[in-house]
Order: structure tokens, then C-alpha cells, then sequence
């Protein structure tokens, strides 16, 4: 508008709360999350196996029900315990990674392409904050997956087992939510740094899955020729394992122990950051 006119005035709406500003990135960027018709069918496939567990439990505790087939109803059919939720939660975390290789890379490799970061950071929104939006739409879509149908796995069984079998089996809901959250961000780091360098959706989708299958090829082929148990510590998958054992309290055998696999872990989630936050600038110079 002309200048002469002065008609313009300054903004005088409400502001947003300094610590909720990271959610205005997540309110956007899930906008256009299940816009995909296969995506959405496999978001909602992977509430089959809670769906199945769900059952599981239920005739577990009503044996009676299945008097009809002529059954022996003296015990229940399987042991609902932190083996039980271990596996409950491997099956869902490999859903829950398929998932992060569609919806990881698209998050961050547009607004570097298109140079969208210095609109973003020349507002009064950090460079954590920025990152925090954005890894916010996979937690909380993966936390669908993952650990809040864990709980109400759990909390069902504390219903229909009673209080002792609750108190006795305390570390389980700890687990499911510490448990989550671990791979949760492991991977939501991993994707996003990946997307940060690798700006085509599809080589950056295909190459998260190539990191986790080569860490584990790797990681057996250095156990195999150093004879030893160590090469482990790129194998995210199997430290995110180990940990899980250690929480759900699993008498299997271990191929690291837990302070090795938490060290591990926390490395790799560390190295991803730094890779990530270097790539997220407000400016870039090319040489």
C-alpha cells in the first residue's frame, strides 16, 4: 500500500506463549501428513496386533469362554508378563519405523530446498525450537503406535488381574513409556539428519532403511571376524533390544550389557543432533 496514505498499523493480536511457539511447525506440518491414501491405511494397520493383544488378554482372563471347543479351562492360555510386553513393543517399534521412512523425510528436506529456513529462523523461533516442531509430528504419531496402546495393554490386564498383579509388575508401564521413547527418538533423530543432507524424499526414505540393515550387517561381520561382541554398538536396533531387556526385566541372554547398549545409544542420538543442527542454519555459504 501507498506510504502516504498511513493506513498501516502494527499487529496488536495476541501473542503466542514463548514455550508453545515449537507447536506452531507441528500444527502446519500435519496438515499434509495423511494426505496419502497408503499411508493411512498402514497408520491404520498398525493398530491390528494391540487389537490382537487387546483379545489375547481378554481370553486369557475368561478361559470359560472357549468351553464350548471342549478345552481344558484349568489355567490361562499364555503368561502376561514383561516378556509379553517386550515383544509387544518390538512388534510395534518396526511398525513404528516403516512409518518414521515415510513420514521423516519429508519434514525437514523441503524447507531446505526451497530455502524456507531463513523465513522460519528470521521469526523469533530458535534453531531447537525449530527442530522440536518438527520432530514433533513424528513422536506424537509414533507415540499412537507405541507406547499408548502399550499402557492401555497394561492397564486392562491391572483391571482384570487386580492390584497385586499391578504392584508386583511396576516396572512394565515404566518400561513401555521409557522404552518408546528411546526408539522414538532414535529414530526421529536419524530421519531427520537424514533428510537435513539427503534432500530427495524417496533417497533419504530408502537410505534410512539402508542405516539400520547395514548397521546390523556390519556389526555381525565385525563380531565374526574380531570374535568379539562390541561390533554391536552400531547396530542401533540391537542396543535399542538390549535396553529393553534390561527395563522389562527379560532373562534372556544379553549380547552387551546395558550400560554398554545405554552408551551406545546415547552416541549415536548424539551425533545425529550435532549432524542436524549443523545443517540447520538461518543462512548457508557456498564456497
Amino acid at each position: 500500500m501507498a506510504v502516504y496514505k498511513r493506513t498501516y498499523r502494527g499487529y496488536s493480536g495476541g501473542l503466542t506463549t514463548h514455550w508453545s511457539r515449537f507447536l506452531v511447525l507441528y500444527r502446519y506440518s500435519r496438515r499434509n501428513l495423511f494426505k496419502s491414501k497408503f499411508l493411512t491405511a498402514f497408520f491404520v494397520l498398525c493398530f491390528f496386533y494391540p487389537l490382537l493383544c487387546l483379545l489375547g488378554i481378554y481370553a486369557n482372563d475368561h478361559m470359560s469362554a472357549f468351553s464350548f471347543l471342549g478345552q481344558r479351562t484349568n489355567g490361562p492360555l499364555f503368561k502376561i508378563d514383561g516378556r509379553f510386553f517386550l515383544l509387544f513393543l518390538s512388534g510395534q517399534s518396526s511398525l513404528a519405523f516403516i512409518l518414521t521412512a515415510f513420514i521423516g523425510p519429508g519434514l525437514i528436506s523441503p524447507d531446505l530446498s526451497n530455502g524456507a529456513l531463513t523465513l522460519y529462523l528470521c521469526r523469533p523461533l530458535s534453531r531447537l525450537e525449530y527442530v522440536a516442531g518438527k520432530m514433533s509430528v513424528l513422536a506424537i504419531v509414533l507415540s499412537w503406535v507405541t507406547w499408548i496402546p502399550g499402557l492401555v495393554l497394561f492397564f486392562v490386564q491391572a483391571s482384570l488381574s487386580g492390584w497385586d498383579w499391578a504392584m508386583h509388575n511396576f516396572f512394565i508401564p515404566i518400561g513401555i513409556l521409557l522404552g518408546s521413547w528411546i526408539w522414538i527418538l532414535s529414530i526421529a533423530l536419524l530421519a531427520m539428519s537424514l533428510s537435513a543432507y539427503v534432500k530427495w524424499r524417496i533417497a533419504a526414505g530408502a537410505l534410512l532403511l539402508g542405516v539400520l540393515f547395514l548397521g546390523a550387517g556390519f556389526a555381525q561381520a565385525i563380531n565374526r571376524v574380531l570374535q568379539t561382541q562390541q561390533g554391536y554398538l552400531i547396530d542401533v536396533s540391537k542396543l535399542t533390544n538390549i535396553i529393553w531387556q534390561d527395563l522389562f526385566h527379560d532373562s534372556a541372554e544379553r549380547a552387551l550389557p546395558a550400560g554398554e547398549a545405554w552408551f551406545g545409544l546415547l552416541a549415536f542420538a548424539a551425533l545425529c543432533f550435532y549432524l542436524l543442527m549443523k545443517k540447520i542454519r538461518a543462512n548457508e555459504v557456498v564456497r
